[in-house]
């Protein structure tokens, strides 16, 4: 990652790997009910683990966990009764980073962007911010698998399948290792060397939305 981290704009950005679990409500966008980000820092030619965050979301009260949720996520409504709705969630996360500029990083990045751009009013600065998406680098990088889901690029890179996968914090985690493994073989590759080159090959701009989405969005919470 050497070629990277002599980059000035690589080596001055802070990595924010994030992920979002969900339910999905028939006819409406998905509804975070958790979230966790791990904060990446470029230090010595490699990234280096410099916060993390994770929480639960209370969803609107007319989208039940269905057992299918239970089953596939571990996460039960009872878990969700008490804990803090996902404007304040979406609020903490960003007030936790402080080392500006940002990367988001997400595997299918689009999900997560999506997400985020719905909570754009309480969390203005990470609905600015430009993601990079971890299965576009794959697909750069490893252009042979015959699919790019997490699952397969864990197997790929002999990474063990975390206890916990499809929750947000172990998804995080196993995303990072991912992450650090591509940009080394990018490098290795001579595929990129600055982060304009990671944006050029794998970045995806902040979703905005339309006045009349925003204020549609807004009234559900």
């Amino acid at each position: 990652m050497a070629a990277l981290t002599d980059d000035p704009r690589f080596a001055a950005t802070t990595f924010v790997v994030i992920d979002f679990e969900g339910l999905t409500p028939a006819g409406r966008p998905a509804e975070p009910i958790e979230v966790a980000a791990l904060a990446l820092r470029p230090r010595n030619g490699q990234l280096v683990e410099i916060g993390r965050f994770e929480s639960l979301m209370r969803p609107p009260a007319d989208v039940p966990v269905t057992a299918r949720d239970v089953q596939f996520k571990g996460i039960t409504q009872r878990m969700l009764t008490s804990v803090a709705s996902a404007a304040e969630v979406m609020a903490q996360l960003e007030a936790r980073p402080t080392a500006p500029p940002y990367r988001l990083v997400a595997h299918h990045a689009c999900t997560e962007a999506g997400i985020i751009a719905r909570q754009a009013e309480h969390c203005p600065v990470f609905a600015a911010t430009p993601l990079l998406d971890t299965l576009r680098l794959a697909k750069a990088v490893v252009p042979v698998l015959g699919s790019y889901g997490l699952d397969s690029l864990l197997g790929y890179y002999g990474i063990p399948r975390p206890a916990g996968r499809h929750r947000a914090m172990p998804d995080v985690e196993v995303t990072a290792q991912v992450l650090i493994r591509l940009l080394d073989d990018g490098c290795a590759a001579g595929r990129w060397s600055s982060l304009l080159e990671l944006d050029m090959a794998a970045g995806l701009r902040p979703i905005q939305q339309s006045p009349a989405a925003a204020a549609e969005q807004g009234a559900l919470f």
